[in-house]
């Protein structure tokens, strides 16, 4: 009887450990304003190869968004999407990976600035929320003269799944394609990373365990985050489609946080992909292919946003 209560003691601890770590991340700091803004003076500047260009912010109802303009015409605009544990300035300089686009990023529910007044800051919902604020952008954007064809997303970690969920939600409107999604270790669901957080790094004693705690941190963070953890479900909100915006898929094939099965299951649903696998881990996936991540990117722009004038930037092509 001892035994199966402290079985049964330590489930429950370790479910609501995995349950506050997934709506209020404890390794996240929100940097200091004055931090951010160095930060973003020293992107505007430019250098080793990046044109830098020029920051504003605009509010959008109770967020904010900050759009960075090249200082020569850009084809098309990139949306940043940070991941779990982040925020717009620790994403920021990825917009060095597109000197050829302009760039837009924001904080989801605007927590960074919460934290920073000492507020209780909203709950982390995996996606569930954080998607519909990413196709709010994405309107947004539309509203203010780019294209829908002309956007694109770029999301690692929780970001990829915030921008695979948004995705689906923008296509299933019918008005077509954004320009292409860049993605690198997307969880597949609050449930599937629970468990993976309780299984650690390697499998240890109570990996039998694993599910059930999982499964019970999912549904307690859904409680304390006021969401439905089945709306985080990628494989569940993208079932039966046929994405037409072409992809661009870092796979990290020894990841335990974002299963290879799932991200590959996941890309074979676009109808135009490419498929880059690297033997790493959970978002090393640029520390492992140097600078051949850059060119992978670069060379993704380059055929969704064609350099031949002729050809325009009107239509989204696939990667071969």
């Amino acid at each position: 009887m001892i035994p199966l209560l402290g079985v049964g003691g330590f489930m429950a601890w370790k479910a609501r450990s995995v349950a506050r770590e997934l709506v209020d991340p404890p390794f996240y700091r929100p940097q200091a304003l004055a931090r951010v803004d160095a930060t973003y003076r020293e992107l505007a500047q430019g250098r080793d190869g990046d044109p830098g260009g020029t920051w504003r912010s605009e509010e959008v109802g109770e967020l904010q968004l900050w759009r960075f303009t090249r200082p020569t015409p850009s084809p098309g605009i990139v949306l940043l999407l940070h991941g779990f544990g982040d925020d717009r300035w620790g994403t920021s300089p990825a917009l060095k990976w597109f000197p050829r686009l302009d760039v837009a990023i924001f904080t989801y529910r605007r927590r960074d600035d919460a934290l920073r007044r000492g507020e209780p800051a909203p709950a982390v919902t995996f996606g569930a929320m954080e998607s519909r604020e990413v196709v709010r952008m994405v309107h947004h954007l539309e509203a203010s003269g780019v294209e829908r064809h002309r956007i694109l997303l770029l999301g690692r970690s929780l970001g990829a799944s915030v921008g695979l969920l948004a995705l689906a939600d923008l296509e299933r409107e019918g008005r077509g394609p954004l320009a292409g999604l860049i993605w690198e270790g997307a969880p597949a669901s609050s449930r599937s990373f629970a468990e993976r957080l309780v299984r650690g790094p390697e499998d240890r004693w109570w990996h039998l365990l694993a599910p059930p705690i999982g499964a019970a941190a999912a549904v307690a963070a859904g409680r304390m985050g006021g969401y439905v953890p089945e709306d985080t479900d990628l494989l569940g909100r993208t079932r039966g489609m046929r994405l037409a915006t072409p992809s661009l898929c870092f796979l990290a094939t020894q990841d335990r946080l974002a299963p290879p099965e799932v991200q590959r299951t996941l890309a074979a649903q676009f109808q135009r992909s490419r498929v880059i696998e690297v033997p790493t881990w959970h978002l090393h996936c640029a520390e492992a292919l140097g600078p051949a991540y850059t060119g992978a990117i670069r060379s993704a722009v380059d055929e969704w946003f064609p350099l031949d004038a002729k050809r325009g930037p009107e239509r989204p092509l696939p990667i071969r």
